[in-house]
């Protein structure tokens, strides 16, 4: 069989994917695009967001998605209104994309924002598989789970939240990296220098589950810089509440000396922001597998996180990862504290960056593409 013959082709629907969204399941879908397309296969990522001028993802194609009556960000009430009444015309134009690009799977990455609760069919030679990134609503979960073929989860966090639901058709395939081999990772002798006085950073879009403000309310009487980049994302809790909880963030940050807060990064600005720090904080309430602490480890950077949520996982099972996990009652006090202890100590500092590092390996965007292949076969 040659190459052309055993390619697929692939739709990924998110109707708010853009290039350089500040979240995790626009970068993780893609990440998987970029690991398809790398594997020799033809993926299309399908949304309805407006899309920058400039090039794209290499060898992945963008297709339009029509959506009247919404405008990102937008939360989860506008959406599902807008797609409940649209549901037959937005099934005819993933069909008539399945054709245009002779799909044989389709990727619904979220029951709501991936059109997963679409009840119209796709053709039957198609296998439509749905992404939960996260546990469905269950206003979206009835329709979305009965009609996929496969239900990919990236942790078995969600495979466990999704247990009462029991669908048989269930497989975890983790996140995909999005990696970049322009990106240097230090040496170790930049990372000692990094050790001794480099900044603690904070990467997170603007949720009040990514727990940033307690953090940066947390920060009095801390001397070193810490930097904390957030960003808004197309969807949101309640309409205006990134702008309130960005104001608040800022608000916070002033009272603390040491504190500066940006804006969002451009997605090939991220690892090397994220190399550039001593420690990466994650300070997160839930996290359902933790791409920004996975993005860290990748550059060598350790990573403080709550025990909770994929978060052990992944970055437990390190041999030097037990100690930049707090308890969650231990508050952000606890974060900070473990944050000093670690870098205070040169041998532990230097045996973590290597560890971390070689973990992250495992989510190389080709190998997790390969996985989920496999998974929706």
């Amino acid at each position: 069989m040659t190459a052309a013959a055993s390619a697929r082709g692939v739709l990924l629907v998110l109707v708010s994917w853009t290039p350089d969204a500040p979240a995790g399941i626009e970068r993780a879908t893609a990440a998987l695009a970029v690991g398809l397309a790398r594997n020799g296969h033809r993926p299309v990522i399908a949304t309805a967001a407006q899309q920058p001028e400039g090039p794209g993802l290499p060898g992945v194609t963008i297709a339009p998605l029509y959506l009247d009556g919404v405008r990102f960000p937008c939360d989860d009430g506008v959406l599902r209104r807008a797609v409940t009444y649209q549901d037959t015309p937005l099934t005819r134009q993933i069909r008539d994309l399945i054709t245009e690009h002779r799909i044989d799977t389709v990727l619904f990455t979220d029951a709501l924002w991936g059109l997963g609760r679409l009840r119209g069919d796709v053709p039957g030679h198609v296998r439509r598989a749905l992404a939960a990134h996260v546990k469905p609503h269950a206003l979206d979960a009835g329709p979305a789970l009965a009609r996929a073929t496969r239900v990919i989860v990236p942790s078995t966090v969600v495979r466990d939240e999704l247990a009462g639901w029991a669908p048989r058709n269930l497989r975890v395939v983790p996140n995909a990296l999005m990696t970049d081999a322009t990106v240097a990772v230090p040496p170790p002798s930049r990372r000692e220098q990094l050790r001794r006085n480099g900044p603690v950073r904070v990467l997170a879009r603007l949720g009040p589950e990514k727990g940033v403000l307690g953090l940066l309310e947390a920060l009095s009487g801390w001397d070193r810089p810490i930097e904390v980049a957030l960003a808004e994302a197309g969807f949101e809790e309640s309409p205006g509440s990134q702008a309130r909880l960005c104001g608040a963030s800022v608000e916070a940050a002033a009272r603390a000396a040491s504190v500066h807060v940006r804006g969002a990064l451009p997605w090939d600005e991220v690892l090397p922001w994220l190399a550039g720090a001593a420690a990466v904080i994650v300070p997160s309430h839930k996290e359902t597998f933790g791409l920004v602490a996975l993005e860290a480890m990748s550059v060598g950077t350790p990573v403080i996180a709550y025990r909770i949520g994929n978060l052990p996982a992944l970055i437990g099972p390190t041999g030097h990862g037990e100690h930049l996990l707090v308890d969650r009652d231990q508050g952000p006090t606890g974060l900070l504290k473990a944050t000093q202890t670690l870098l205070e100590d040169d041998i532990l500092y230097a045996a973590t960056t290597q560890t971390v590092y070689r973990r992250a390996a495992h989510f190389e965007p080709r190998r997790i593409a390969d996985f989920f292949l496999e998974a929706v076969s």
